[in-house]
């Protein structure tokens, strides 16, 4: 036997390899923890029967005893073939063949089964420097043994040794079960990162990962399961802290964006106030807002739940160029932010009289935004506190006023649309006719109501005038458009009917001429219309419709009927049109109901079923014993009620 033969008879693997690391020779235990027969082993380079993972450190492990003539040592984990991976601790070292004098390389596996520890110095080094723990675990003894690591993750663990039942124990309990699972399931394989929280003596909660995998320690050695311990609370807080800001200002979006909208949709001034008090101090965290409107020069004052009104209640009727913050700031359009007392009077000496500035300092701050738009005059301003030493950021304080601005805006829109709408109103009761306050035998009432759109005006006309011949002229109608030109319009073909009215008897007529004064006008407009003629002596009827709606008839027994006029297209189309008429009667007791279209139809209503439901309306109200009046209020509030978008007239005609 000589030397080379007593290198491979130890126990362990062992194999002889030439300085480039080829395998000259090798016992049955090294092919086998290579996986390999021996005679696929000959010839191949040491490293390349190594697991990718392990290949450096064995090629590194030959080159450097080849080179430095010198013992190496290193741990490598043999390939699990059905178990666990062998975590040996390899040494190579020189050596000459007697027989040849060549100079070769004699790998093989240490005995560690009494030095368990030499074996462990790789994984604790390698634990420490990426900032984990690391522990054992015996299945056997049910004993965990914790080998080190980084020192902040060791020192959760003070204790060398501790029994699974102890370490458990100090687990949360929903987590208690994963963590038993995590040890009972580990596998030859890293598992995946399992979340738990532990609670060490003396200390909160830390919110840990653990992994673990089996392996088992020096050729037929035990097998352990290894497990690394990260300690992830304080990422776990910073990604807590960054989450709760992040839904904090997420919220803060929401707000602000409410709020916005909330200031753009405000349709009165006592809307504005509402969104101002109920979300400008909740919006920034503030502990209290005002808000100062200004009216013929003096200032009108409201405030939230955070500033009692008593207190604010000197800056009521302030004039504007009294010597304050708030009216500086609404008076010169200047954001005002004062951080103490201090400050204040230094800036405003004769101006102390807000109660609450008498506590300005460390933990108490205001800032003043004024409403204003370019070139107007001040509108007014809104006064916020900050209370518990917080100090609102100059970017925040920018956003505070960006607000204010739209709030400048939505006001000056909501006054000029309340003067708008003064002026239509004005204007609607000059163009709307008064009716003759008595009638021989007749009941006349009419209603109207403009259009939810645009201004508080439209084009639908009604009139009743008496005739020279003793008759009863009666009109309504539509002309197109909801403006002031559709006002205008109405006026003129409404005095226009009167005029023709006056020498023409004839329904039919009247709309004939109407019509063309109609088609002349530049730009060309039109209007639907129905034109009656009725005699109050016996009841007599003569109608003509330009393309309006049907007239209706209610009668004193509560039923109805629908009468549809013969005539010709609406007005202002078509030239040299003739109207033609109906004659019929209306009977004692009974009602005509004349409506624009706005009454009849709508969204959710067609033309036939808003003349079935305004036809049983006014059937009843005669049913019931009600006048003209009641009647029409009974038409117009139906039609009302079902979401009009149209203007709508009523003009009911009762014969006594």
């Amino acid at each position: 036997m000589d030397t080379s033969d007593e290198l491979l008879e130890m126990a362990g693997p062992a194999a002889l390899l030439t300085l480039d690391g080829v395998i000259r020779s090798l016992n049955t235990a090294m092919a086998t923890a290579l996986g390999r027969p021996a005679a696929q082993c000959l010839g191949r380079v040491f490293g390349d029967l190594w697991p990718t993972s392990q290949r450096m450190s064995a090629e590194s492990l030959v080159t450097h005893a080849a080179k430095t003539k010198a013992v190496a040592m290193r741990v490598l984990d043999f390939p699990a073939r059905g178990g666990a991976p062998v975590a040996s601790l390899i040494e190579a070292r020189p050596v000459e063949d007697p027989a040849s004098d060549e100079q070769l390389v004699w790998v093989h596996a240490l005995d560690a089964r009494n030095d368990l520890t030499s074996l462990l110095i790789p994984f604790r080094m390698a634990t420490t420097a990426a900032h984990l723990g690391l522990w054992m675990y015996s299945p056997h003894d049910h004993q965990l043994e914790w080998l080190g690591g980084a020192p902040t993750v060791a020192a959760l663990f003070p204790d060398p040794t501790m029994s699974l039942s102890r370490v458990i124990s100090a687990v949360h309990p929903d987590d208690q079960e994963a963590l038993q699972q995590l040890l009972q399931g580990a596998s030859t394989q890293q598992s995946p990162w399992v979340r738990l929280r532990y609670l060490p003596q003396h200390e909160a909660w830390h919110q840990l990962a653990a992994q673990t995998r089996r392996i088992q320690l020096g050729y037929d050695g035990p097998e352990r399961i290894f497990g690394l311990i990260r300690d992830d609370t304080k990422q776990e807080k910073r990604k807590e802290e960054a989450q709760a800001a992040l839904t904090a200002e997420r919220q803060r979006a929401k707000d602000i964006a409410d709020f916005s909208s909330a200031l753009i949709t405000a349709a009165t001034e006592q809307e504005l106030q509402q969104v101002v008090l109920t979300r400008l101090a909740a919006t920034f965290g503030a502990s209290g807002a005002l808000l100062a409107l200004v009216d013929e020069g003096r200032l009108r004052v409201s405030t939230d739940a955070g500033i009692a009104m008593w207190e604010a209640g000197v800056l009521h009727g302030l004039p504007l160029d009294h010597p304050s913050a708030l009216t500086e700031a609404i008076r010169t359009g200047k954001a005002q932010f004062i951080p103490n007392r201090e400050d204040y009077i230094r800036r405003w000496p004769q101006g102390a009289e807000f109660p609450r500035l008498g506590r300005l300092g460390s933990d108490y701050a205001v800032s003043i935004m004024p409403l204003v738009e370019a070139g107007n005059q001040p509108l007014g301003g809104w006064l916020v506190t900050y209370s518990s030493g917080y100090q609102p950021s100059l970017d925040e304080r920018t956003l505070v006023g960006t607000l204010a601005d739209l709030a400048g805006q939505a006001l000056r829109r909501i006054r000029l649309q309340q003067a708008r709408v003064e002026l239509a109103t004005a204007l609607q009761k000059t163009m709307l006719p008064r009716l003759p306050e008595h009638l021989a035998g007749l009941e006349v009432a009419a209603r109207y109501r403009p259009s939810r759109d645009g201004l508080d005006i439209g084009g639908d006309w009604y009139d009743a005038f008496e005739m020279p011949d003793g008759a009863v002229a009666l009109e309504i109608g539509d002309v197109q458009g909801h403006d002031v030109d559709a006002a205008a319009l109405m006026g003129q073909v409404r005095l226009s009917m009167r005029a023709i009215a006056a020498q023409e008897r004839n329904p039919g007529t009247v709309l004939m001429r109407t019509n063309e004064l109609l088609t002349t006008m530049v730009p060309p407009r039109f209007a639907s219309c129905t034109m009656l003629h009725l005699d109050p002596r016996d009841g007599q009827v003569i109608g003509t419709s330009a393309g309006h709606v049907p007239l209706l008839c209610a009668r004193k027994d509560g039923s109805h009927s629908v009468h549809e006029l013969p005539g010709g297209p609406v007005l202002g189309v078509v030239p040299d049109t003739v109207y033609a008429e109906g004659t019929f009667t209306l009977d004692e007791d009974s009602a005509l109901v004349m409506v624009t279209d706005g009454v009849v139809e709508g969204p959710g209503l067609t033309l036939d079923a808003g003349l079935e439901r305004a036809g049983t309306l006014a059937g009843a109200a005669l049913r019931d014993g009600l006048n003209a009046e009641e009647t029409a209020d009974r038409v117009l509030d139906a039609a009302v009620a079902v979401d009009h978008l149209d203007d709508v007239a009523v003009l009911v005609i009762r014969r006594a």
